[in-house]
């Protein structure tokens, strides 16, 4: 019997927030924005919400892969919107927001996987105000000019998540591969990550309870680390719904504490772990506190 199938241990009971009134459903269905928070059933979303926080998705809610454990519908995607990076800005200037958290879907159908985009949008925020951008690529299918176009941009976090073992890709992540993931983070740490010669902090994240085993998350680690990644994030995988992954095992805290301490032993300046933790979950606490640790901490990335 799967972990699924038994039910979810007490530790994956979430309280929800107080409602209060929040201006953010109105704005974003106003300048028609879609968040990940929607899109990816993320658990938490009502905590995010009440607290006037959204993950933006760019370039539509339409992927072109079929990650296993992912809920985001698939298909074939509309055309970039070319109005769309200077709508968002405008998102973010009527909600005050200081941190803003930009993620798309994997966009294989173009020739530069949507990179343009992300650095219109990364722009675009920037000249509206004085908010900090954090991007969630995909992979580009691992084409470096794509993550050149990116970082010159200037965003002040740059992530891509590898989101589970090798061992695992076949079955999660079909159509992604480990060691392309890793070469994109290494890309975006030469042109200018914290492990590099420049201000933009290098971020990665993990799904656990997929079946990985302890040795290969700590083998995981160390070659995140390797390629310049400054911060890291360990959430639970929960099962978005019929026909996706059910869950192999739901990880004890106890045993995410456990992962934190090796992060942070293998030299990584912010970790994030919990069963509740995602890859843009507090990510400017995580920003906060990481930029100042990654650029005191000895570079571990490529040169």
């Amino acid at each position: 019997m799967s972990a699924s199938a038994r039910g979810r241990p007490g530790w994956l009971v979430k309280r929800l927030p107080v409602r209060t009134a929040s201006p953010l459903p109105a704005i974003l269905d106003e300048l028609r924005l879609a968040t990940v928070c929607r899109s990816a059933k993320c658990p938490n979303l009502a905590e995010c919400w009440a607290c006037g926080t959204a993950t933006f998705m760019i370039l539509g809610e339409t992927c072109t892969r079929a990650c296993r454990f992912c809920a985001v519908r698939r298909g074939t995607p509309a055309p970039p919107d070319p109005g769309e990076p200077a709508r968002l800005a405008e998102a973010v200037r009527r909600l005050g927001l200081r941190y803003v958290v930009v993620t798309s879907v994997t966009r294989d159908d173009l020739p530069d996987g949507g990179a343009a985009q992300f650095a219109a949008t990364v722009r675009a925020i920037h000249v509206e105000g004085r908010a900090s951008v954090e991007v969630l690529v995909p992979d580009f299918q691992g084409r470096t000019d794509c993550v050149g176009l990116v970082m010159a941009s200037g965003p002040e976090v740059f992530g891509h998540n590898v989101e589970t073992v090798p061992n695992l890709y076949a079955k999660v992540r079909p159509g992604a591969d480990y060691l392309r993931s890793l070469r994109v983070l290494e890309e975006a740490a030469r042109l200018g990550g914290l492990s590099g010669t420049g201000r933009t902090l290098v971020k990665s994240g993990l799904m656990l309870g997929l079946g990985e085993r302890p040795h290969e998350v700590e083998q995981v680690l160390r070659d995140l680390r390797s390629a310049g990644c400054s911060c890291v994030t360990m959430g639970q995988y929960l099962s978005p719904g019929a026909g996706r992954l059910p869950v192999a095992e739901y990880v004890p805290p106890g045993r995410f504490d456990e992962y934190a301490a090796l992060a942070r032993a293998i030299g990584f300046a912010r970790v994030e772990a919990g069963p509740f933790v995602r890859s843009s979950y507090r990510a400017a606490e995580l920003y906060a506190c990481g930029s100042a640790a990654a650029r005191v901490a000895a570079p571990a990335g490529p040169a």
